[in-house]
C-alpha cells in the first residue's frame, strides 16, 4: 500500500507525515506522534474515548482516516493547553470536583466538553448531557462529570474561581 504524505496543524504545530490509506487518525496520533493521551477504546466509534477536534468539531478518531486530517487542525487533549502548564478549565473542574474515576474517558469527555463551551458559554445540564452523549464513562454515574462541565463553564465565564 503506497503512502501520501499529509500536511495538518496538530496541536497549532505543522505537520507533514506520510501515511498509508487505512491508516486512522488515532493511529498517527497514538503511534506515529506519540500523542498517548488519546485512547483507543472499543474501536467502533461507540465509547468516546478517542475523541479528538478536527477543524474544532468533536470526531471519533479510531473512525477518521488519517488523510482526512490533511490540510485540517487537529487538537487532542495534550493541545488544549498553549503554555501546557496550566490546565484548561475543563481539566481543572474535573480535578476539583472529583469528576474522574479511572481516567480512561476522560480525554474524549474533556474533548467534547472543550468544544460545548467553545460554541455554548452557559449550557443547561440537558445540553452538557447531549454533548457528551457519544462519550461512555464505565466508572462514574455521569454526575460529577456533568457538573464539573457546568462549573467549568462558569470559570470560563469569570463566575467561579
Amino acid at each position: 500500500m503506497k503512502a501520501q504524505v499529509i500536511e495538518s496543524t496538530i496541536n497549532g504545530d505543522s505537520c507533514a507525515v506520510a501515511v498509508r490509506s487505512n491508516l486512522t487518525l488515532l493511529q498517527l496520533l497514538r503511534e506515529r506522534l506519540q500523542l498517548t493521551g488519546t485512547k483507543r477504546g472499543c474501536g467502533s466509534g461507540d465509547c468516546g474515548a478517542c475523541t479528538v477536534l478536527l477543524n474544532g468539531r468533536p470526531v471519533n478518531s479510531c473512525l477518521t482516516l488519517a488523510v482526512e486530517a490533511s490540510g485540517k487542525a487537529v487538537t487532542t487533549i495534550e493541545g488544549i493547553t498553549p503554555s501546557g502548564k496550566a490546565l484548561h478549565p475543563v481539566q481543572q473542574a474535573f480535578v476539583e470536583r472529583g469528576a474522574v474515576q479511572c481516567g480512561y474517558c476522560t480525554p474524549g469527555m474533556i474533548m467534547s466538553a472543550v468544544h460545548l463551551l467553545a460554541t455554548k458559554s452557559d449550557p443547561t445540564e440537558n445540553e452538557i448531557r447531549h454533548a457528551i452523549g457519544g462519550n461512555i464513562c464505565r466508572c462514574t454515574g455521569y454526575t460529577k462529570i456533568v457538573e464539573a462541565i457546568g462549573v467549568a463553564a462558569k470559570m470560563q465565564n469569570g463566575e467561579e474561581q
